[in-house]
């Protein structure tokens, strides 16, 4: 009894193996009929053919594993916090840009409705010149073209 068990239990562990590592043969008879065996047959020429496994050794080597897949979602996840710290300093670029537009069209405004113009200096307060009421203009108008238009890159 115990004979027939060890025997049996060899053949079932032989047998996998040997039936993976079995060669299969191609050919063609004289009514032009394909057949497949594990045979090679008398008589006719065959050709051996690789056959796959319903196992797929590349399947395997393409997937990532755990710590390449964490690692990939570390780097996108880097990558999306740049692009939005990016997109932050941007929003506070085009804010600045539009308060110092505004700014610079109110005080151009001031400057075009009033002819004379009343600043305070040192805890006094006087009057701008006409010289220094054109440079005050031409420093708003540069300031204004610099950021009202768009933005150049």
């Amino acid at each position: 009894m115990n004979r027939k068990i060890l025997t049996l239990t060899l053949l079932l562990a032989v047998v996998p193996g040997v039936a993976m590592s079995a060669s299969v043969y191609k050919w063609t008879d004289e009514n032009g009929v394909t057949h497949f065996g594990d045979r090679q047959p008398t008589g006719s020429k065959a050709e051996r053919v690789n056959v796959r496994s319903g196992t797929s050794t590349d399947a395997s080597g393409n997937r990532q594993s755990p710590q390449e897949r964490l690692q990939n979602m570390e780097e996108r996840q880097a990558e999306e916090a740049e692009q939005r710290q990016e997109t932050a300093v941007e929003e506070a670029r085009r804010k600045q840009r539009e308060a110092n537009c505004a700014t610079a069209r109110s005080n151009l405004e001031v400057i075009e409705r009033n002819a004379r113009i009343r600043v305070e200096e040192n805890g006094e307060q006087r009057y701008l010149t006409p010289e220094e009421i054109a440079e005050k203009r031409a420093e708003f108008e540069r300031i204004a073209e610099e950021n009202c238009g768009p933005e150049e890159q």
